[in-house]
């Protein structure tokens, strides 16, 4: 089966009484993932995610994300011709 892509974003607006009700109503972590369950009742047909939530510190997954984003950006800028020859091996 193919993978399922979301690509629509609803927006819903709620004050934060309603909020809290939610999510005491929500039997997941994921508030949307619950209110897609609930309001397109498929009683329990939805396909798994296919990888596990990954269990690692998310402070630690933004830091790895902004080294990997500096590291994209260098070698673009690299690559790009931009720099001569110097300035490339420097960095």
């Amino acid at each position: 089966m193919a993978d399922i892509y979301r690509e629509k974003v609803i927006k819903v607006r709620v004050t934060d009484e309603e909020y809290v009700a939610l999510k005491q109503r929500s039997a997941k972590p994921r508030l949307a993932e619950w209110m897609r369950e609930t309001c397109l009742d498929t009683n329990g047909q939805r396909k798994s995610r296919s990888q596990p939530r990954s269990s690692a510190d998310p402070a630690l997954l933004r830091q790895l994300a902004g080294i990997g984003n500096n590291l994209n950006q260098i070698a673009r800028r690299v690559n790009s011709g931009q720099w001569g020859p110097l300035e490339r091996v420097h960095v």
